[in-house]
């Protein structure tokens, strides 16, 4: 992501779709979708605003979350899995990849809204992030969006296990075996895979030389707190 704009600067659709390496041959679908109704409103001879295109992008974000999240991880049980998901497709969340794009430089806003900090607010970066994900699925096809917003999920979705609860997921699991009478977990390093500057460790957690759980992740911490959760959810549903 090159020639970023700075400050106040506004950059063109096509200047954006480059910067990004976005395939979007038809810029008008990608203008509607920086386009919000405060810039309609101001100037009538743009068509329409980005609310279907965001509707769109939204349901098109709740599903790629999903499929991704399953395959991921694919011992984590199924609340875990929706409180990620709502994690992932959270308005911060979406605002925060948009921020990461400066997406807000090239929003196209009324005046009014502009000056009132539009381009920073989450609700409206958020908006215009889901609805760019709509216009560059009309534009390709569910694969390019994948590859598009697969490494955004991947960089932080460890952030979100190790964040998600202040409840540590190993020191409730702890608490309940010793409350059982069954001792410490004990976290066994089941395999580490990947080059050395992207490791994953399995972990599983055992109890009395029982596993209950397995999770993975790109550190040990992360992935012994992932067995754990596991572990609670499987406690759970006996």
């Amino acid at each position: 992501m090159n020639n970023v704009p700075e400050g106040n600067q506004e950059e063109s659709p096509a200047g954006l779709a480059q910067r990004l390496e976005l395939p979007f041959n038809n810029l008008f679908l990608l203008r509607r979708a920086l386009t919000h109704r405060s810039y309609i409103n101001e100037h009538h001879e743009a068509l329409e605003d980005n609310e279907r295109l965001e509707f769109l992008g939204d349901a098109i974000l709740d599903f790629i979350a999903g499929a991704w999240l399953y395959n991921r991880f694919p011992e984590m049980a199924e609340g875990e899995l929706t409180r990620m998901r709502s994690a992932l497709v959270c308005t911060e969340q979406l605002a925060e990849f948009a921020r990461a794009f400066n997406l807000g430089a090239a929003m196209r806003l009324g005046r009014g809204e502009d000056l009132a900090g539009g381009r920073q607010k989450d609700v409206l970066l958020c908006a215009t992030f889901e609805a760019m994900i709509g216009a560059l699925f009309l534009q390709t096809d569910i694969a390019t969006v994948q590859y598009f917003v697969h490494p955004l999920m991947e960089q932080v979705s460890e952030m979100i296990i190790l964040s998600s609860d202040s409840r540590d997921p190993k020191s409730r699991l702890q608490e309940w075996s010793q409350g059982h009478k069954m001792g410490i977990p004990q976290y066994i390093t089941v395999t580490t895979s990947g080059p050395d500057h992207q490791r994953v460790f399995e972990i599983e957690v055992q109890i009395n030389a029982k596993t209950y759980g397995r999770g993975s992740g790109h550190n040990k911490q992360v992935a012994e707190r992932a067995a754990a959760q596991v572990a609670l959810d499987a406690i759970e549903k006996s």
